[in-house]
């Protein structure tokens, strides 16, 4: 009987080391403004690398993320943020939402890539892009568009579809960037000129990045102002797309993680930041990204090589600076 009882507490013991792992998680809650798609296949490897964080996250739009922030800044709901607009997070270390945290392996990461005090850190960019229907060019015997000239003739009436600045970091960055290249730091209204020539031409403003170039692989547009991997997942597919770079140069966004203030779990927030930037993840980024911010890994093999694509050399203390700004004209001007 005594043995038969020393067997059984043994196993008892044995059970509920298998099983306290289990229940032992820690939680963690992130917000990320990465593609819904993209991220599914990120978190595949987070939970691989992280096995004993239980990772809950919320994908919200770059519009929608900041307002919820905002929302809860007495009472965080979340401990980090994954892939959000820089332009965007920049705002909100004035804020005091954010506090510095440099994770594990940052002096690998290039200094344009990272805040020097630490509240920020890229892991990729994405351009500016014309996602373009071939088949409805072909069938309406419209010209292949090459600029954000082109887009502003008259044989694409109606036909563009574009991001919202206000609730889209894509949409923003096209804004941003065509407002920059026509002087607006200078003080000069030709950016705002342009930007009204465009108006006439657009059929819809829509609240997601990617929604203009899936709807347009669909047929319901010829042009979507998006950006590049969009376009690499539709062709994959099977659409009928092609992908142009702004002659004018390609607006770009970084996109980047950070510590949330009040965090309810810092050190399961710190951990996951520190494999947000590693070897693991940025190999994962690659398979979407035209870019990431870790030297020696290239993009995606159906995407043109980051060196080959004319970048617009943005400006994004400028862009963050004048952010609210920019979306209060914007929206007097074109939504209506």
């Amino acid at each position: 009987m005594k043995r038969f009882f020393i067997i059984f507490i043994a196993l008892i013991l044995t059970l509920s080391i298998g099983i306290v792992p289990a229940f032992a998680k820690k939680k963690l809650v992130v917000y990320t403004s990465l593609e819904t798609d993209e991220a599914i296949e990120y978190m595949k490897i987070a939970k691989k690398d992280l096995p004993d964080i239980d990772i809950k996250w919320i994908r919200l739009s770059t519009g929608e993320l900041g307002a919820r922030m905002l929302a809860e800044r007495n009472n965080p709901q979340a401990d980090c943020i994954w892939g959000w607009a820089v332009t965007n997070m920049e705002q909100f270390i004035p804020k005091g939402l954010l506090v510095p945290y440099k994770p594990k392996g940052l002096e690998r990461i290039p200094a344009r890539f990272k805040d020097p005090k630490g509240y920020w850190v890229a892991i990729d960019l994405y351009a500016a892009a014309f996602v373009i229907n071939t088949k409805e060019l072909a069938k309406r015997k419209l010209p292949m568009p090459h600029s954000w000239a082109d887009l502003t003739k008259p044989v694409y009436k109606g036909l563009v579809i574009m991001p919202n600045p206000a609730s889209s970091g894509t949409g923003y960055l096209q804004v941003s960037s065509i407002l920059q290249m026509f002087g607006a730091k200078e003080g000069k209204e030709d950016g705002w000129e342009f930007l009204k020539k465009l108006d006439k031409n657009i059929g819809q403003y829509i609240k997601s990045g990617s929604k203009p170039a899936k709807l347009t692989a669909a047929g319901e547009y010829v042009i979507g102002c998006s950006f590049a991997f969009v376009y690499s997942q539709l062709k994959k597919r099977g659409f009928p797309v092609a992908l142009q770079f702004p002659a004018e140069g390609a607006g770009y966004e970084l996109e980047a993680n950070a510590l949330l203030k009040g965090a309810k779990h810092p050190k399961e927030a710190k951990r996951f930041l520190d494999w947000a930037i590693s070897d693991n993840a940025m190999r994962a980024y690659s398979k979407f990204k035209l870019g990431v911010t870790l030297p020696g890994i290239p993009g995606p093999k159906d995407l043109p090589p980051l060196s080959s694509i004319k970048l617009y050399p943005m400006d994004f203390k400028w862009s963050a600076a004048h952010r609210d700004q920019i979306l209060e004209k914007w929206q007097k001007l074109f939504l209506k």
